[in-house]
């Protein structure tokens, strides 16, 4: 039964990456459309559109980054459970 938990904390950490992953990659493609679309339409105000655009798409990987990570941390978690910490009482029947 161990094992099953520990396995089912892999997979939902990698779930969790994927879907991060899935979901910072669309954000920036819709980003990436709009802005040159934008672009398309009024090529004098490239500049303001191209800079708002990467300040976005930084937010954006920033928060996808973050959300990697805390699934690195669960995965690492379940790689190492804790054990129960022995009582006092236990540690009493395991010296007679």
């Amino acid at each position: 039964m161990e094992f099953t938990f520990i396995g089912l904390g892999y997979l939902g950490a990698s779930i969790g990456a994927g879907l991060v992953l899935i979901g910072a990659s669309y954000g920036i493609g819709r980003l990436a459309t709009s802005a040159l679309e934008g672009t398309a339409r009024q090529p004098e105000a490239a500049n303001t559109i191209r800079t708002t655009m990467i300040i976005a798409a930084a937010l954006i990987e920033g928060i996808a980054f973050l959300a990697l990570v805390i699934c690195l941390l669960v995965a690492m978690n379940f790689s190492n459970p804790k054990s129960e910490q022995p009582t006092a009482k236990t540690q009493v029947e395991q010296t007679k």
